[in-house]
Order: structure tokens, then sequence, then C-alpha cells
């Protein structure tokens, strides 16, 4: 009896094609999870739209130089911190962290030395290469207020330093003004830093009274010529959004002038548990704010987005256990290295143009 090879032959084709079937549905299968993946890139790879607008008391970024014109000794090399190149490097690197979670388009900044230390924290943040604005205020510690904005997504036109002399014509932070487009809409952006309760909150309070006013007027000033200019003041104002200062600069009325008063972002939050941008003596607070004007909040194009405001609030943000836990994870605690981020937690919103 011959070999008959028909059997094995039959046997070969339904087994390939049965493998075809198999690595079809293989292949297909790869396919989808390429496309999903591809699109979830899309999705999750592109910024928000709109301009995202943050800002972060960065708790004394200092360089290590002495300056005999600021009292900065204990930041500087040999001071009472005992600073070397690698806790320097550590608080660039973590305050770059800060800013690759937060990826603002503008990012206020306050408690920065100059603005060499500007640029260093561009240069260890790579995500974005910002553009800096900064002046050099008459602070007796030698810290500023400055801002980095992206160039590719909001234009300059202007900026400045607003001298804050206080009563006894004390030295304190000058506030900066921003003034550019987005979109083809001006958007003017002052960055604060109020004086702090140091030396006693009864002798502090009078200081930010002071500079209140000063705020005040120069919101007036911008609004007398348009009475719908979008305003956004952003800061580490060291008075809560309820307090008398904070409450009487947004009402827009100083017994002479007036104009339609600002909106507090924060006020949703004001009493919420567990709720703060710092901690004292356990107890949360909102020092740091945003407060927008009337064209920002109902005129238009130019808006916030309803709902945009956030705090950055992450767990490796804060301290999770011990005495001090649910406190913001700071860089020092007195001349201790802690090796944090910094006693402030930021804050941020999403401005639109609303059509």
């Amino acid at each position: 009896m011959g070999f008959n090879p028909a059997p094995f032959i039959v046997a070969y084709y339904i087994s390939l094609n049965k493998f075809r079937k198999y690595f079809a549905n293989i292949f297909l299968v790869f396919q989808i999870a390429l496309i999903v993946v591809f699109c979830t890139t899309l999705v999750w790879g592109q910024p928000a739209p709109g301009l995202r607008v943050s800002f972060w008391n960065v708790e004394n970024l200092f360089d290590m130089d002495n300056d005999p014109k600021k009292n900065d000794d204990e930041f500087a090399r040999g001071g009472k911190k005992n600073v070397t190149q690698e806790i320097y490097d550590l608080k660039l690197k973590n305050c770059a962290t800060v800013l690759t979670d937060l990826n603002a388009d503008i990012l206020g900044i306050c408690e920065v030395e100059n603005k060499f230390m500007m640029t260093e924290l561009n240069r260890v943040y790579t995500d974005r290469d910002y553009a800096i604005v900064h002046f050099d205020s008459p602070d007796s510690r030698g810290i500023d207020c400055a801002l980095f904005y992206d160039p590719t997504v909001f234009s300059l036109l202007t900026s400045r330093a607003i001298k804050n002399v206080l009563p006894g014509n004390l030295p304190t932070r000058d506030i900066v003004h921003v003034e550019g487009t987005y979109q083809d809409q001006v958007l003017h952006i002052f960055v604060n830093h109020w004086p702090s309760n140091y030396g006693g909150k009864e002798k502090a309070i009078p200081k930010r009274a002071a500079t209140a006013n000063l705020v005040e007027n120069v919101m007036l000033d911008l609004l007398a010529d348009d009475p719908n200019a979008n305003i956004l003041l952003i800061g580490d104002f060291n008075e809560e959004p309820i307090d008398s200062n904070i409450i009487a600069f947004i009402d827009m009325n100083n017994g002479q002038r007036s104009a339609d008063p600002f909106t507090n972002l924060m006020d949703p939050l004001v009493g919420k548990s567990g709720v703060g941008t710092y901690v004292y003596r356990g107890q949360d607070n909102l020092l740091d704010q945003i407060i927008a004007s009337s064209g920002l909040m109902n005129s238009g194009p130019l808006k916030v987005l309803p709902g945009s405001l956030e705090i950055l609030d992450q767990p490796k943000y804060r301290q999770q256990e011990g005495k001090y836990a649910h406190y913001p994870f700071r860089f020092w605690a007195g001349n201790r290295l802690l090796g944090g981020y910094s006693d402030h937690l930021t804050v941020s919103c999403t401005l639109i143009i609303d059509k």
C-alpha cells in the first residue's frame, strides 16, 4: 500500500489557517492597544486649554554668596545653616519638582533673593524655558517678588516695580506689575508679598493696611482708564481672605473713588477643614491668594474659568507624621535641614477666552 500524503496536506493547511487567524487576532489586539495609547497620549499629553496662572512662596531661595547689603548671612557659605553645594542643589531640584507639577504658563514667585536665582531655577527646571521679570527690592532680607512666563503663550508689554513704603519709612518688598497679552487680550498681573507678622501681629496690621491702600489706589488708577480691565492679583498676602485689610481693598472704594469690586477666588475655601496653603500653630491658613477684577469675572472675553482655582496639595508636599503632620513640608526648620519644598503650597487658576 503506497503513502497517501493528502491527509497530512489537509492537516497542514488547517493548522496554517488556524495560525493565521490566531496571528491576525493578536495583531488586531496589538493595533487597538497602540491606538488607545496614542489617543491617551494626545488627551493627557496636551496642556489644558486656557492660560494657567500660578503663585508660589518658594521659602528663601538664596544663593550662597554673602551680600553685605542684605541680611542673607545664614544662607551663605559658612553661615548658620551650613549650606553646602549639595544643599543648594537639593533646594533647586525640589523647587523644579513643584514647577513640573504646576506646569504653569505664568508663575508669580516670592522669597527669591535675586534674578540670578530665578535664572538658576529656570536652568534646573527643564520642561519650559521661561522668561523672567525681576526687580531688586529694598527689603532688608533681600527677598523679592518676581515672575516666570512662557513667551510662547504670553507676550510681555511692560513691567515695573511698585515701591511700597511702609509707615515709618520702613523698606519692604516691591509689588511687581506685569502687563502682557494672551490671544490679543491685555492682562495685568500683580505679584504681592505683603508684610508678615514678624515682630507681632498688632504691629504688622497697620503695615498691611498701608499696603492694601497702595494696591487699591493702583487698581483704581487702572480702572479709571478701563473699567473692564483684566487684572489678577496673586501673592502671599499674610492675611486671610476674610481679614480686614483684604476686605477693605477688594471693595474698590476708598471713599473718594470707586469701581466694581474684585473677587477673591479663595472665598469658597474659607473655613473648609484641612484646606489651606500655610499652617500656623496647627491651624490652616489661606495666606496665598488669587484675586480677580470684575472684568475677568464678568465682562470677557478673557475670563476666569469657573472652578479652576486649585491648591497643589499632594501628599509629598505635606509632612505625613509626627508633631507637624499636615504642615507643608518645608525645606528649613530654623537652621535644621528638613529637605522638603516650602512652608507654603501653591495656588493656581485658569483664564479662558469666552467668546
